[in-house]
């Protein structure tokens, strides 16, 4: 497939300072007057400048350039980097036309393994990249990290505020389950949370990865990607959005949720939506999101497969419960002796031969241990059916 047609390339002057070895610069492929062979590549960076389903219209610079520009001066890291990137996107005719661009990019590079990292333009472009996962023909599931929980549902709103509800209710239905993580609950209405709940999706707030950001490791653990809207993090760490928001993630956070993300071996795509320069007067938010993407791919370079439960690789515990209607009659653990991390094995109480090994923390296996049935067990059950 020959997706050059569906890019701009790069000004030279964005890789002009490559003469260092020691950047990240000196180790990526980006289109200039050659279109990267991405097939060989790890990841693949893709700069966006839709800006279609925003209400206040587009930037005067184009965002993903100025995060470029800081992230290819950044020290590489410890690991050999394959790094493509692709350029910039150039936009459909319609809005609608771009989701479907990104759908057909995406499902080319998963395809051939390579992990799309999408960066710039309004955060309702995430669905195009959910659109892609229609292709793997199985159920998936995703994240999504954002002061707002974009479910809109009056006439004529914003593809912005609406995406996500577009999301949930996409026909056919191949999603598994959905997290939102770091909602600021004052900016949510009551009854999109009452709704997430009858969905029996995950939800984590600002305060609570604040008290604990190990809390958020397992939900982004579950993902097949994850889309990261910048108003999750307080302006004065990131003054590159609109509106402004005094509260929420700090930069220090949101760089560790996206090496959460990053050593994700299940994790296929990453988004960083939403930057808009023309805010970001010192370019603050640009080195935020620059460090972010660094983070993600050193994350990238530390992931540690771990497919096989029955293997010597793990820890199993079993957890004996009061046998119920509603509750099983003990829970299986694994912990993984190189990492750490933690899953729990959930049965279907309808049918036996339905079942998933989910990512959970520690903390749940205490719970359970101290005889308290975990809630992600409930939520998997009633997703399982």
């Amino acid at each position: 497939m020959n997706l050059a047609i569906f890019f701009n390339p790069l000004s030279e002057e964005l890789v002009s300072f490559a003469s260092s070895s020691s950047t990240l610069a000196s180790c990526v492929t980006p289109f200039l007057d050659v279109f990267p062979d991405w097939r060989t590549a790890d990841m693949a960076l893709i700069g966006l400048n839709e800006w279609r389903g925003s209400g206040v219209g587009a930037p005067a610079l184009h965002g993903a350039d100025e995060v470029r520009q800081r992230f290819y001066q950044l020290q590489r890291g410890t690991g050999s980097i394959r790094l493509a990137d692709l350029g910039n996107l150039r936009p459909g005719l319609t809005l609608d036309d771009t989701y479907q661009r990104l759908r057909e990019i995406i499902a080319a590079l998963l395809e051939h393994g390579t992990v799309p990292i999408l960066l710039g333009g309004s955060h309702d472009l995430d669905y195009g990249q959910f659109l892609a996962y229609e292709t793997l023909d199985r159920a998936i599931s995703f994240a999504t990290i954002d002061a707002r929980v974009d479910m809109a549902q009056e006439a004529g709103s914003r593809a912005e505020d609406s995406h996500l509800r577009r999301m949930l209710m996409h026909e056919p239905n191949f999603l598994f389950s959905f997290a939102q993580l770091a909602h600021q609950q004052y900016l949510v209405s009551s009854e999109v949370l009452a709704a997430l709940e009858k969905m029996h999706f995950e939800r984590l707030r600002l305060g609570q990865i604040r008290d604990d950001i190990r809390q958020a490791e397992p939900l982004l653990r579950h993902a097949d990607f994850v889309s990261f809207d910048i108003a999750a993090i307080r302006w004065n760490d990131a003054p590159g959005y609109y509106p402004a928001n005094p509260f929420g993630l700090t930069n220090e956070e949101a760089a560790k949720l996206a090496w959460y993300a990053g050593t994700n071996d299940q994790l296929t795509s990453f988004g960083l939506y939403g930057y808009r320069p023309d805010h970001d007067v010192h370019g603050l938010a640009a080195a935020t999101l620059a460090t972010m993407l660094w983070y993600f791919v050193e994350g990238y370079y530390h992931r540690c497969p771990e497919p096989d439960f029955q293997s010597k690789r793990f820890i199993r515990y079993a957890v004996g419960l009061p046998d119920t209607d509603e509750t099983p009659g003990k829970l299986v653990f694994y912990k993984s002796k190189h990492t750490e991390k933690w899953w729990l094995e959930v049965e279907s109480l309808a049918n036996s031969s339905v079942k998933r090994i989910i990512p959970c923390s520690y903390e749940d296996y205490i719970h359970a241990a101290q005889g308290d049935m975990p809630n992600r067990w409930f939520l998997t059950q009633a997703l399982l059916g």
